[in-house]
């Protein structure tokens, strides 16, 4: 019988009575469930080999299976080498959805949440429905102390006397650090050699003399009217030759004072984090209008503060006098903290590097890896790009094919990976009230493996709390011929 042969029944049966023609033939029904329950129709079952571990993030878009994601957990069982998760995507894209989804299972699986620095804000109504703590940075509202040993000095009364002094010294350290970058931040450059070394000698002789963390001002005055401890940092035999090597960092100390950031960072923390609540989120919110100095200023202060914490609870558990404690350290609009200055990059990378040993897991949100080419230098360029590579787990939301070729040398996309994520870019029609191709799909990415296309859906709640339009939408019902967005 050839191939050609008549009596070869066509796609839907023959014609004819009794024939069997089918006018239309439905799809077959598809089915979901376990190995175990549907282990008689194999090979019929296929999988994508998505990992059921952690929070379940949405849908496979292939399979429809459920993707789960913790990067916690994911380290622990050996899928990534790292904690860190990298989110990229178009603005409206469900950036901070696919994140205030992990946030939310996380917190139910016992790990502490820290939002440091929401400038929106965006989490403060997830972290109050969390029963979590909210903390609103800005003038005449909450106020942080850059010289503020936070927990860590609350830890040092409860250590013994060789674990103190190596404590001490890593209070002194971060204070340092952080000091020395708003510095920068306020003068455009960074602090010089003898002008560090006068500054550092200025926080030993306030720690000393004071019965409480030395502030901003405390540090203003010191050096401004000048001590024998300082003329000997200074290299200064008279007072004079003094006053000529701080003529230039007092008024760099002052604009910390009477400047922009007045009222902010000029006196002691009015609220200390909680480190047993079950959230934290410090809003900046009220000062993201002051420019872009004010705020770079705030995140560097919340980042150092509740890493800080972090750093206490881990001292505290080694030491047994504290449970053993995870956090997930969401750092959101990341780049308007590192172009304030050269020199910013460095000082988060010194702060977020370490987090596998702290069981602290961090998510870094931007809109696009050309948000590095407003730093300053090519050596923060080149650093602020190691953030990237480092986080062994990339979420990709939306993005046009310029910035998925930028993506790919950092992560390697397949042409069927990139045509995928270019498609939800944008929007294929122009009419009023459809959804976004983009909203709520995201790529997972662990370093050389296949991503994972996943689709989410809110539900519940979660259309209140991770809604990030309220502000623009119209109170009301939603007009007839219109659709509700897949995410907010």
């Amino acid at each position: 019988m050839t191939s050609t042969d008549t009596r070869l029944a066509r796609a839907w049966g023959h014609r004819g009575p009794g024939a069997g023609r089918a006018a239309h033939v439905a799809p077959g029904m598809e089915y979901q469930g376990t190995t175990q329950q549907l282990c008689g129709l194999y090979p019929f079952v296929a999988g994508s080999g998505a990992p059921t571990i952690g929070v379940p993030i949405g849908r496979h878009m292939l399979w429809g299976e459920v993707v789960c994601l913790d990067p916690l957990e994911w380290l622990r069982a050996g899928l990534v080498t790292n904690p860190g998760v990298f989110v990229l995507g178009q603005p409206g894209s469900g950036k901070s959805t696919v994140v205030k989804r992990l946030i939310t299972g996380m917190t139910g699986f016992g790990t502490h949440t820290l939002i440091l620095g929401d400038t929106k804000p965006d989490y403060t109504p997830l972290v109050q429905a969390l029963n979590g703590q909210v903390i609103r940075v800005g003038r005449g509202l909450d106020r942080i102390n850059p010289l503020d040993s936070g927990p860590l000095g609350a830890a040092l009364t409860r250590m013994g006397t060789a674990e103190a002094r190596q404590l001490r010294l890593e209070v002194r350290g971060r204070r340092m650090s952080l000091l020395l970058a708003l510095c920068a931040l306020v003068r455009g450059t960074a602090l010089s050699n003898p002008e560090e070394v006068i500054v550092g000698r200025a926080i030993d002789v306030l720690a000393e003399r004071l019965d409480h963390d030395p502030t901003v001002p405390d540090v203003l005055r010191l050096v401004e009217t000048g001590c024998d401890e300082l003329m000997t940092a200074a290299r200064a035999r008279t007072d004079g030759e003094y006053r000529r090597r701080v003529d230039q960092l007092v008024p760099t100390l002052a604009l910390l004072c009477e400047g922009s950031l007045r009222g902010v960072f000029d006196g002691p923390t009015s609220t200390s984090l909680d480190l047993d609540a079950p959230a934290v989120s410090v809003d900046i919110s009220q000062v993201a209008a002051a420019g872009d100095q004010l705020v770079a200023a705030a995140m560097l202060c919340t980042w150092a503060y509740g890493f800080a914490a972090v750093d206490a609870a881990s001292v505290l558990a080694d030491q047994g006098l504290a449970p053993r404690r995870q956090y997930l350290g969401v750092m959101d609009e990341l780049w308007r903290a590192l172009r304030g200055a050269s020199g910013l990059v460095e000082h988060a990378d010194a702060l977020t590097r370490l987090n596998r040993a702290k069981g602290m897991a961090s998510v870094m949100v931007t809109h696009s890896l050309a948000d590095l080419d407003a730093l300053p230098t090519e050596a923060d360029r080149a650093k602020a790009q190691g953030f990237v590579e480092r986080a062994a787990i990339k979420i990709l939301a939306g993005l046009p094919p310029r910035e998925l070729a930028r993506v790919n040398e950092v992560v390697r996309l397949s042409g069927r990976e990139r045509d995928l994520v270019a498609s939800w870019a944008a929007p294929e029609v122009w009419f009023a009230g459809s959804v976004h191709p983009g909203r709520g799909k995201y790529l997972i990415k662990t370093g050389e493996r296949p991503g994972l296309p996943v689709s989410l859906t809110l539900v519940d709640d979660e259309w209140r709390l991770y809604d990030t339009d309220a502000a623009i939408r119209t109170t009301g019902t939603v007009p007839a011929g219109q659709t509700r967005p897949a995410v907010p």
